[in-house]
């Protein structure tokens, strides 16, 4: 196990280094997503004037305020929480974030499934796990609210943030195919064969 610091963007190269068990503390920014963002960019054909190549998303739909333009909240909202939502529903948006957008990163909680690990096998990709119930400890990890698209969304819009030391975050999957929900499942299986066998039951 190791432990990476990442600004974004970040290239292939950077990604393929990572393996499941290191983690990784994010600088820079970092892009807010989720169902109704990616339904209305992938499945109704809009488009967003941010360039996501290289860089880290999180599931999210964020709790924020609206105040007045200032230097401190440039497109007038302010953070107030900032948690993770579950990933798995989002599991036919990995392709097409990575394939059209170039998305490196995906953060978020519970983990993806099979088409996803191929397309961080395909296109260099990680997911960044979070653990659920830490949405105050993440938000203090945003500095701003640089920018948002697709606002008529809200708050499922696609929000801009600019992140210090986001982490320390587990790669969960790799782009060799690691995943720990993979091994987690493996020793699940073994186990209840054992189990089953001790109690005479036949699988």
């Amino acid at each position: 196990m190791a432990h990476y610091e990442l600004a974004t963007p970040v290239s292939e190269a950077a990604i393929r280094q990572l393996r499941i068990n290191d983690t990784v503390t994010l600088q820079n920014t970092l892009f807010g997503i989720r169902d109704a963002t990616q339904i209305h960019l992938f499945d109704r054909g809009r488009k967003t004037r941010f360039d996501l190549h290289g860089h880290a998303v999180i599931h999210t739909a964020p709790n924020v305020r609206k105040v007045a333009v200032s230097t401190e909240f440039p497109v007038g909202y302010e953070p107030v929480c900032i948690g993770t939502t579950t990933s798995d529903r989002m599991e036919r948006f990995t392709q097409p974030l990575m394939a059209e957008n170039g998305v490196r990163i995906i953060i978020g909680k519970g983990g993806l499934r099979e088409s996803s690990a191929k397309a961080f096998i395909e296109f260099g990709g990680v997911y960044l796990a979070i653990i659920g119930g830490t949405a105050a400890l993440e938000t203090t990890w945003i500095e701003q609210i640089e920018d948002v698209d697709l606002d008529d969304l809200n708050p499922e819009s696609l929000w801009r943030f600019k992140i210090r030391d986001f982490g320390p975050l587990l790669v969960a999957m790799d782009s060799y195919g690691g995943s720990i929900y993979q091994n987690v499942q493996s020793e699940v299986n073994i186990n209840k064969l054992a189990v089953l066998k001790s109690l005479g039951i036949d699988s």
